[in-house]
């Protein structure tokens, strides 16, 4: 499979609802021409991103209408199948890996017209960890969204949306335009580059960072927040001691300790990476225990039926909370007398879509771009190729009865 590829073209998204993010930035184009100069780069034009045409043109990048006579065409989410040009290279994220039901006409599209489909996601360098994703931002919408639901849920002054906001700079200026309750107390489940992301936010609204036993046990003089590994959430059902790599190795014979934080905190901001096979975290039976204090859980995660079972249904930028009622362990509306204000908005990197972007791009271009226009790196692009040709790569062999079905 070659990866040599010299005309790339920028997708205009066209999946609805419009995703604002771009792969790459005017910025980051002009770059591009110049690191790479036997590449020919144009961008489609389009109404809908956070740059406009305009900041593309002022940078000098060529502008197009049909991207038919490119060798690879670079988006962010899912292309709409009817803007899939046939024969040609395409990298975006693509949703399909894990059999989403909603994208298997778009597999079945792929090779239909014998596109090369190479996923973002599955882009790994040599220790298997991924090179491009949008998790650091996801935390830092989500963690702001928190707030937002609770002053929402408390009546207060309501926050402007983090999507209204021009970039991370005036989300921080609404951050710090609050005053949270001295005595606010946040759980949070994970790390990583999401957790990252949503422990930035806490620092920046003045929320300080404790250990667990601190947490649980004393009443500090102003807000705290504290963060659960693996081993701060689930525990061994024999009582042995907890070891990480077993856990990971089989989670089963585990069940979880979190009830406690539950009793605890005002807020729980989810940013775990949860496996199937693993105990549920927070349970319905666990929300209807006397004394639960959470008025604010914030999924991040957005694990449908997985591990917290207050989040029935991924919810939208535009509408971002819901109420979930523990007696009935069912939906309300936000607000609602007695429920606990839920966010599980499953694309919270477009809410912040020029910083998410500049970011992306800047992996793209220092980790990525070298081996789509060279030579193609410890096989980085061949190892994320799930079609080419007509055919699924033998990695992805197992697709083959959902891009059928």
């Amino acid at each position: 499979m070659p990866t040599a590829y010299k005309k790339i073209g920028v997708i205009r998204e066209g999946k609805t609802p419009a995703d604002r993010r771009v792969p790459l930035t005017p910025a980051q184009c002009k770059e591009v021409m110049q690191r790479f100069p036997d590449v020919d780069l144009v961008v489609q034009r389009s109404p809908v991103r956070a740059y406009t045409d305009a900041e593309y043109e002022a940078f000098e990048i060529p502008m197009a209408d049909d991207l038919a006579d490119r060798d690879l065409i670079l988006g962010i989410k899912e292309i709409p199948i009817d803007m899939l040009v046939p024969g040609k290279a395409h990298q975006f994220f693509s949703h399909t890996i894990k059999k989403q039901p909603s994208n298997a006409k778009l597999l079945k599209a792929v090779l239909d017209k014998k596109v090369r489909l190479i996923d973002h996601e599955l882009l790994t360098d040599v220790n298997g960890d991924r090179v491009l994703a949008f998790g650091y931002w996801a935390g830092v919408v989500g963690a702001y969204n928190a707030f937002r639901g609770r002053q929402f849920s408390r009546g207060g002054k309501p926050m402007k949306p983090a999507n209204e906001c021009h970039d991370l700079e005036e989300l921080e200026t609404q951050l710090r335009a609050f005053s949270f309750q001295t005595d606010l107390r946040v759980v949070l489940t994970g790390g990583g580059r999401v957790g990252k992301g949503a422990m930035g936010v806490l620092e920046r609204a003045g929320v300080t960072r404790v250990d667990n036993d601190v947490f649980m046990k004393t009443d500090h003089p102003g807000p705290v927040y504290t963060v659960l590994g693996s081993s701060g959430m689930f525990e061994r059902m024999d009582g042995k001691p907890f070891d990480r790599e077993a856990f990971h190795a089989d989670p089963s014979g585990h069940r979880s300790k979190f009830l406690p934080y539950a009793k605890r905190a005002h807020m729980y901001i989810a940013c775990h990476y949860w496996d199937a096979r693993a105990p549920k975290i927070l349970t319905a039976a666990d929300l209807r225990e006397p004394g639960i204090s959470l008025d604010v859980i914030a999924d991040i995660s957005c694990d449908i039926g997985g591990p917290i079972d207050s989040t029935l249904r991924a919810t939208t930028i535009a509408d971002p909370f819901y109420g979930y009622d523990p007696t009935t362990a069912k939906e309300k509306p936000a607000g609602s007398e007695g429920t606990i204000t839920v966010m599980s908005v499953d694309n919270l990197p477009a809410e912040l879509p020029r910083d998410a972007s500049e970011a992306f791009g800047r992996d793209l271009i220092e980790r990525v771009i070298p081996s789509l226009t060279g030579i193609d790196t410890n096989d980085l692009i061949a190892r994320a190729t799930i079609a080419n040709n007509g055919e699924l790569t033998n990695s992805f062999k197992y697709l083959a009865d959902y891009a059928n079905s």
